[in-house]
């Protein structure tokens, strides 16, 4: 644990690339002055109000099943926020976490030469008048009874340590992800930057983490927007 830093994406990332880190290396922070979620945008967050860490793991499935990590590792934080608590807690494809369609949780998941970097935030103390936009929410404001970040860490590792050996064994984790997986069954739209627009109904997960959208339209990456 780390008082301040500009990233623990970036400087887990550092340790990676000189061969400095071991699979399972964990780095958290108090405050990030330049966290990054998806797609490069920021990942703002008031000091001691979030709870933001990264991870480093190597798999032994091969390299193009490795998209599906990020997801798996949504679904361990899903299954750790909703424990014991009333609201219910869904999946935004690929890996937002959302309480009352509201975003309390992101991820990103970034490969490297023979592992991958995943990066969580979550809102757990934020007030209103800190939240960065008004689709975000926190752990407080929805009511739940775990604000304890170090518990959450602990129960995340210890929970996606057994997820991550059963998935890197060859397990499937697709129905587990799509029963709590609110993109599902709605219209949406995809958005990748420098591409056209995509809007279709969302069908189906694939083992690779992809999205299927009605008239045979896979997603890989972008955005997604639920329209209703």
């Amino acid at each position: 644990m780390v008082d301040l830093t500009t990233s623990t994406q970036s400087d887990l990332a550092n340790l990676v690339n000189s061969k400095a880190a071991e699979t399972g290396d964990v780095i958290a922070a108090e405050f990030q002055s330049a966290g990054r979620g998806r797609l490069d945008r920021n990942f703002e967050a008031a000091p001691a109000s979030a709870l933001l860490f990264s991870l480093y793991i190597k798999p032994k499935r091969v390299r193009t099943d490795w998209g599906f990590i990020g997801l798996l590792a949504a679904l361990t934080m899903q299954q750790v926020i909703s424990e014991g608590n009333p609201a219910k807690v869904w999946l935004k494809w690929p890996n937002d976490i959302l309480i009352s369609d509201k975003k309390v949780a992101g991820l990103l998941a970034q490969a490297t030469d023979d592992g991958v970097i995943i990066g969580i935030g979550i809102n757990v103390a934020m007030t209103v008048e800190e939240l960065p936009v008004e689709s975000a929410t926190s752990l407080a404001i929805a009511g739940f009874s775990n604000l304890d970040r170090n518990l959450i860490l602990c129960d995340f590792l210890n929970r996606f340590e057994n997820n991550f050996k059963e998935w890197d064994n060859g397990a499937d984790f697709i129905d587990r992800y799509s029963e709590v997986c609110a993109t599902l069954g709605r219209q949406v739209q995809v958005e990748v930057i420098g591409r056209e627009n995509r809007t279709g109904k969302a069908l189906s997960i694939n083992k690779l983490g992809a999205l299927a959208l009605e008239y045979g339209f896979e997603v890989n990456v972008g955005d997604v927007v639920h329209l209703r």
